[in-house]
């Protein structure tokens, strides 16, 4: 099988990938860059990631690099800031199934941990799932943080995982834990977001690791 894996910085998405290599053809990894609410450093580290990640699978990969930071600055400007990360989640899902249909994959793969943080929340997550239809398989959204640094460890993402970078500062100081899909709907009306993930997609880098 081919899947779409959505790749962060962080700890959790390239354990997730990892995880489903074992289950997989080819994968392709994408990471959504979002400059200028994070830095360079993000990039270089999803880079690096995405080097050990190949070298540990032996799998067939591909890998893009999705320009995502004038999207959040439109949600930014346009709509409820407590919104905002169920705003992005939505997003990079849109993405990953446009590369879904565009590479004849059959999933995609998030790194979500259930009530790791305000986005991964029972509610929240059902909100995100609902941008789009293809199907989105979670390895981790039953272990905890502890689980998740061990395996981490063992397959040599971790240290890299943690190498210095800033924090996304879109994140809204109290975001929503509960949010109703209505709400979101009404709140995505004030942009245009078919549009916004078209260009981005348009936009997309092939990076060659």
């Amino acid at each position: 099988m081919k899947f779409v894996s959505l790749i962060s910085s962080g700890i959790d998405s390239p354990v997730a990938t990892y995880l489903f290599s074992k289950k997989s053809k080819e994968l392709i990894l994408i990471h959504a860059d979002g400059r200028p609410y994070t830095d360079n450093r993000e990039i270089n580290n999803f880079i690096s990631l995405a080097k050990s990640l190949k070298k540990q699978t032996k799998v067939e990969m591909k890998f893009f690099l999705i320009p995502h930071g004038k999207n959040l600055n439109t949600y930014q400007k346009n709509c409820n800031k407590k919104y905002t990360c169920i705003f992005c989640k939505r997003m990079l899902l849109r993405y990953a199934e446009k590369i879904v249909i565009e590479k004849k994959a059959n999933a995609i793969i998030m790194g979500d941990s259930l009530g790791q943080v305000a986005s991964q929340t029972l509610y929240n997550i059902k909100v995100i799932d609902q941008a789009v239809e293809t199907p989105i398989l979670r390895p981790l959204i039953g272990l905890d943080k502890e689980s998740i640094i061990k395996i981490a460890k063992k397959i040599g993402t971790f240290n890299i995982s943690i190498m210095p970078k800033d924090n996304c500062n879109a994140v809204p100081s109290k975001p929503s834990t509960k949010a109703k899909l209505e709400n979101i709907l009404l709140e995505e009306k004030k942009v245009k977001v078919d549009k916004m993930v078209h260009e981005s997609i348009e936009k997309k880098e092939e990076l060659f690791i």
